[in-house]
């Protein structure tokens, strides 16, 4: 005889529902620079994928490996065949992006990277932040809902508990291409409220709504946009001490995620 069931109790039916029911299993780590990328393949102790799921004429490069409960899988654009430099910005971060999800299925992907903040918002060289909104800068479109759609501006996943955990800050973050800011770039950015400045965020963004896959933001500050130095020099001159603070600060959110579900985050 089959048991009856508990009218009291409900199951899931949505996929996101299910998934928000049962500890994250499966992390993808998306990362701009190899130099960003290199302090946690060696924290988590990934190797290089060998039998690579990408296509054969791409740079794109996939560490992978077991940490405690979790799958790990950072991916990075690797270097562009023609200049030799990481393959940064938009174009490469949504494409590894796209191809990744599609590839790996993870429940939760981290984007992590150094970014620009801003001193009149509190950022200091060295701060981490968690992203709560994300838009893009540089997507300049002056007709009625293409200028919205343009700057694609949306708020990122609650992660209340994360937060408080570890007391990183909180902030906007906007995406453009350049490493530098124009005039209008700042125009923008100033509307947005922005606290944090990258090259990669909201185009991976883009890529993970569409497969509705939860994904977090981790920033690191490298250099002050508003500040007093040139933005590459103070990029160039920071960018391995805090790719270091960075390592800790991401080794602390997996640490937390490991053996929670969505919902605990």
């Amino acid at each position: 005889m089959v048991p009856s069931k508990d009218p009291t109790q409900t199951v899931p039916t949505d996929p996101q529902e299910q998934q928000e029911e049962r500890p994250v299993s499966s992390l993808l780590i998306v990362i701009a620079m190899q130099a960003e990328a290199l302090p946690l393949v060696s924290k988590f102790n990934l190797s290089e994928d060998q039998d690579s799921p990408f296509p054969k004429c791409v740079p794109w490069i996939r560490y992978h490996g077991k940490y405690k409960d979790l799958e790990i899988n950072i991916v990075i654009p690797g270097k562009d065949a023609m200049f030799g430099v990481d393959s940064v910005g938009t174009v490469s971060a949504a494409l590894v992006t796209y191809a990744s999800v599609q590839a790996l299925k993870p429940d939760i992907v981290l984007n992590v990277g150094t970014a620009g903040g801003f001193k009149v918002k509190g950022a200091c060289v060295g701060d981490v932040y968690l992203a709560t909104d994300i838009a893009f800068h540089d997507r300049r479109i002056p007709i009625p809902v293409f200028d919205q759609y343009g700057v694609r501006s949306r708020t990122t996943i609650s992660t209340p508990n994360l937060v408080k955990e570890l007391g990183f800050k909180v902030g906007k973050l906007s995406t453009g291409d350049s490493l530098d800011m124009s005039s209008q770039d700042e125009e923008l950015i100033r509307a947005n409220e922005t606290t944090i400045k990258d090259m990669e965020g909201a185009a991976i963004a883009y890529v993970t709504d569409l497969f509705s896959v939860p994904t977090i933001f981790v920033k690191a500050i490298t250099d002050v946009v508003d500040g007093e130095k040139p933005t590459a020099e103070e990029f160039l001159e920071n960018l391995s001490t805090v790719a270091l603070a960075m390592e800790v600060a991401v080794t602390q959110v997996v640490d937390f995620i490991n053996g929670k579900r969505l919902s605990d985050l």
